[in-house]
């Protein structure tokens, strides 16, 4: 079977805003190089970054600027991996491995559409 795109999106975890000890981000800075590896050696990861702050929102059709003050914390997108999966269940599983689930963070797993 094909395998396909999906796209893992990180959301509602700021290092810098919850005022974790260099030690502790080091820690899992190295839980995120070890998924990251894995999932590179897997042949899985094919790009991904972290999403820097501040960060601006435009919206609806009097184009309201919102900053990050007013956007709710959850709903910070702090990052995303592309992946190849053979289905949403095995990116699913994947994503399993997400370092920040104890931090609050949720993944959103999206399958990727390519349009010619």
């Amino acid at each position: 079977m094909e395998s396909r795109e999906f796209m893992l999106i990180f959301l509602g975890v700021d290092y810098g805003e919850m005022n974790l000890s260099m030690e502790e981000i080091e820690k899992r800075a190295k839980s995120w190089m070890s998924w990251q590896q894995k999932m590179g050696e897997a042949g899985v990861l094919q790009s991904g970054n972290a999403l820097q702050t501040p960060l601006k929102r435009i919206s609806g059709n009097e184009r309201t600027v919102t900053d990050r003050i007013s956007v709710e914390a959850k709903e910070i997108i702090g990052g995303y991996y592309i992946i190849k999966a053979k289905d949403l269940d095995e990116a699913t599983n994947i994503a399993e491995e997400y370092p920040d689930y104890d931090l609050g963070g949720t993944v959103e797993i999206r399958e990727l559409t390519y349009y010619n």
